[in-house]
């Protein structure tokens, strides 16, 4: 197996379409079915189911898809981390982030991380959680920094950055008052994040486990300031990370109230693909923001209280 046949392998699985296929690869139709023929020929097993409405794999090229993604992409990190180190190349990295965690969390990290490794470029690309999943399984990010939304995936390693609490939020003009239990919470109108969202779903989960009807969602945004600014205009209450909140409460835009209970707490993880070598850049990269950005334990805690 050659990286050319793996190339052209996926543009198949990719396009599910020969013609679509053998123009992605600049090949020849006669060229692409030989390569596949040959590819097939030497796993002795058939990758594709071929009819009249294209090609798909077979259980046995779902599971070289896999392998192959993998494969090109340790064949690029090497081809580049070579030429690094041999003074070609300068070492970049493409790190996700959500727009909180980037403005709130990372911005000072980053600008340490640059100042002990300058050799190293950083690009900072912003979506949702599942857009950064998607990056990452497409290869266009080297990590993300998202919130745990537990599913397991064997490709990728997490490790726990930080716990993040969420803040209950009113308008500074709704002289709102501090809730008693969840059930006067259910009688305020809301506004959430969509259904499938980390912070949706701590929200939908607080009021199913006290078996209590989740409040109306008057509006949906799909950006934490969004909402904070809908609530600071009157239109409803929310529940976002307290870490966006500081520059809104510091303003008076808003006013956290106190969340009746145990406080909602959302789960800040670092992901990455999981690779027998991992290149040098994200090493240093996962190993910094391990220390520098470690949760707090309770002794870490007292210590700084007591300072």
């Amino acid at each position: 197996m050659n990286p050319r046949q793996l190339k052209t392998f996926l543009a198949v699985a990719k396009h599910g379409n020969i013609t679509r296929a053998a123009s992605e690869a600049n090949l020849a139709q006669s060229s692409l079915s030989d390569q596949m023929q040959a590819l097939e020929e030497e796993l002795g097993v058939p990758l594709f189911e071929r009819s009249r409405q294209g090609v798909t794999l077979t259980p046995a090229g779902d599971v070289l898809k896999s392998y192959a993604e993998e494969i090109l992409a340790l064949n690029d990190e090497a081809k580049t981390a070579i030429r690094a180190a041999a003074g070609l190349e300068k070492q970049a990295l493409a790190i996700g982030t959500l727009e909180t965690i980037a403005a709130e969390k990372l911005a000072a990290f980053l600008s340490r991380f640059r100042g002990t490794h300058p050799d190293i470029g950083l690009t900072l690309k912003i979506g949702g959680s599942g857009e950064l999943q998607r990056r990452l399984e497409d290869g266009s990010i080297d990590i993300a920094f998202t919130f745990d939304r537990g599913e397991q995936d064997g490709r990728f390693q997490t490790r726990l950055v930080s716990r993040e609490p969420l803040a209950l939020i009113a308008g500074r003009n709704t002289r709102a008052m501090p809730p008693g239990n969840l059930a006067d919470l259910s009688r305020l109108p809301f506004i959430a994040t969509e259904t499938g969202c980390v912070y949706r779903r701590l929200f939908d989960t607080a009021f199913a486990e006290a078996d209590i009807a989740a409040p109306d969602i008057v509006t949906q945004a799909d950006s934490v300031q969004t909402i904070i600014r809908l609530v600071a205009s009157g239109i409803g209450y929310g529940l976002v990370p307290r870490l966006a909140v500081t520059p809104a409460a510091e303003r008076g835009d808003v006013v956290e109230l106190p969340w009746p209970g145990d406080t909602p707490a959302a789960s800040l993880i670092m992901l990455w693909r999981r690779r027998r070598v991992q290149p040098p850049a994200l090493s240093s990269l996962i190993a910094m923001a391990s220390e520098d950005l470690r949760p707090v334990r309770p002794a870490d805690a007292r210590l700084r209280h007591a300072g």
